[in-house]
């Protein structure tokens, strides 16, 4: 174990940020050079804080299965080269979720229980960002090579995950993105201030020299690129991980009017701005008064873009009542609350308003939209309601819809492949990851439903050894025990 007082003597520090009236007016990160760095000087005292609990919870939390206590305790001893290999065992990507994950694993850490839990996530971030300083990261090029061929559809953390571990399993891998750049989500969808794209790209160079071809551009199943059936054909196994993209809808009067975007129309043409990419017509927030519809992460990375392109206002609007400060009687540890959280971009600018319900959308003379009328909410019956007496507007010149996905879309590659899905819409696949037509598998938000970046790194892990045994007869790859399928820990 770590320090075996540390949990006793240490309080919990996280990193520091850069301050708001600097950052906001950039780019990048939040933290000085980087999360990992700027939580160095203090880093090996939190990682001491890992107290030797007998039956790690925080295991229980994290759907890849992390070595946390481990990696804590290799930290607390300066054994940083240890301490990645450790870090690398379970996750692909620790500079991805050590900057993107909101950190179950803390929640369902023991020390939680009465005290402030091990700053898990800046333990990861430091060590990652750490490995990669000292240039500890390398290529780790298969064995043999299987001669065996894998399309995988989609670049988010699911398809990255999967095709890494296939490369490494000796297949040849082709990942195929859409996108005029490989990143799915994390390239266009996470802005540059949570996570610039450098993180990203120093990845994808380890990829490309470990063998893993990557074809940005392609629309697969869309017109003039291969369709389902060419896929089927050309490879020996094809795996989903096209996420789920169909944006949940807000159907009331005036949503027709100019002005009104979903998050995912919005985000990426500011991304691609932030970069030196240029973009026509670009949605912006500038000068604007600006509402976000929808309290997740995704409405807050809306709020951080619109802060930073000058916007003159931005409100964020959420139907649920406003979550308590600490962890709510029904939601013991160590499962993850609904706590009241605050991001770096709530750190910035912008008023939230919960337990209220949008009713109409009011447009100028010109067709576009002016305000927007809402009222408060209470929850009877199993259902909104609004209560009487509260409707009220406020200006909104620039509404964004983020009020998460319903499911992968199905025209096209889908239809194509003639897959199955589930009562939700998603995928439907089986334990080892296995559609309903042999050979192509699928993993991530795809078949799972909107998720966090854990789960997407955790299911393209799972998938990628479902595929090998499919192609080999047998697997040599981890496959992680998802917390849904672990025994609860007592």
């Amino acid at each position: 174990m770590a320090d075996p007082k540390g949990f006793m003597t240490t309080p919990r520090e996280v990193a520091s940020r850069r301050p708001v009236a600097e950052r906001v007016h950039d780019w990048h990160e939040v933290y000085p050079e980087s999360p990992g760095k700027a939580v160095l000087p203090i880093i090996t005292k939190q990682a001491g804080r890992c107290m030797d609990c007998g039956i790690p919870f925080c295991h229980q939390g994290c759907p890849l299965g992390n070595l946390i206590p481990e990696w804590n305790d290799l930290v607390w001893r300066d054994d940083w080269r240890g301490a990645t290999d450790r870090l690398h065992a379970t996750n692909n990507f620790p500079e991805f979720t050590g900057r993107l994950c909101p950190a179950p694993c803390e929640t369902a850490c023991v020390v939680g229980i009465n005290r402030e839990p091990v700053t898990i996530k800046n333990v990861e971030v430091a060590i990652i960002d750490r490995a990669w300083s000292d240039r500890r990261v390398t290529a780790v090029t298969p064995e043999w090579h299987t001669g065996k061929t894998v399309a995988v559809i989609g670049s988010g953390p699911a398809g990255l995950a999967a095709a890494q571990q296939l490369t490494r399993a000796g297949h040849t891998v082709v990942v195929y993105e859409r996108a005029d750049a490989i990143g799915g989500l994390l390239r266009y969808g996470i802005p540059e201030f949570k996570m610039e794209k450098a993180v990203l790209d120093r990845r994808l160079k380890q990829m490309r020299l470990e063998g893993t071809v990557f074809k940005p551009g392609r629309r697969i199943g869309g017109d003039g690129d291969h369709s389902g059936h060419d896929l089927l054909e050309r490879f020996d196994a094809v795996v989903l991980a096209i996420g789920s993209t169909v944006a949940r809808d807000l159907p009331v009067p005036g949503r027709e009017l100019d002005g009104i975007h979903q998050a995912m129309e919005f985000l990426p043409q500011a991304n691609r701005v932030a970069v030196g990419k240029e973009v026509e017509n670009q949605i912006t927030a500038t000068g604007k008064h600006v509402v976000i519809i929808g309290g997740g992460d995704t409405g807050a990375d809306c709020l951080g873009t619109s802060t930073r392109q000058g916007a003159a206002s931005v409100t964020q609007l959420e139907i649920l009542p406003r979550p308590p400060e600490h962890r709510p009687a029904n939601q013991p540890w160590p499962t993850y609350p609904m706590t009241f959280r605050i991001s770096s971009a709530h750190e910035e600018a912008g008023d939230r308003v919960y337990a209220v319900s949008t009713s109409e959308f009011v447009g100028d003379e010109n067709g576009k939209v002016k305000t927007l009328r809402l009222s408060e909410v209470s929850f009877n019956n199993g259902r909104f309601e609004p209560v009487p007496g509260t409707e009220r507007e406020i200006p909104a010149e620039l509404v964004l819809l983020a009020m998460g996905f319903v499911g992968p879309e199905k025209a096209g590659l889908v239809e194509q492949l003639g897959v199955d899905l589930d009562p939700r819409g998603n995928v439907a696949r089986d334990e080892n990851y296995a559609t309903s037509v042999p050979g192509v598998f699928v993993c991530g938000d795809a078949g799972r439903g909107q998720s966090l970046i854990v789960w997407a790194i955790a299911e393209g892990r799972s998938c990628a050894n479902g595929v090998d045994a499919y192609l080999q007869g047998k697997s040599r790859l981890p496959k992680p025990i998802l917390p849904t399928e672990r025994p609860m820990m007592v």
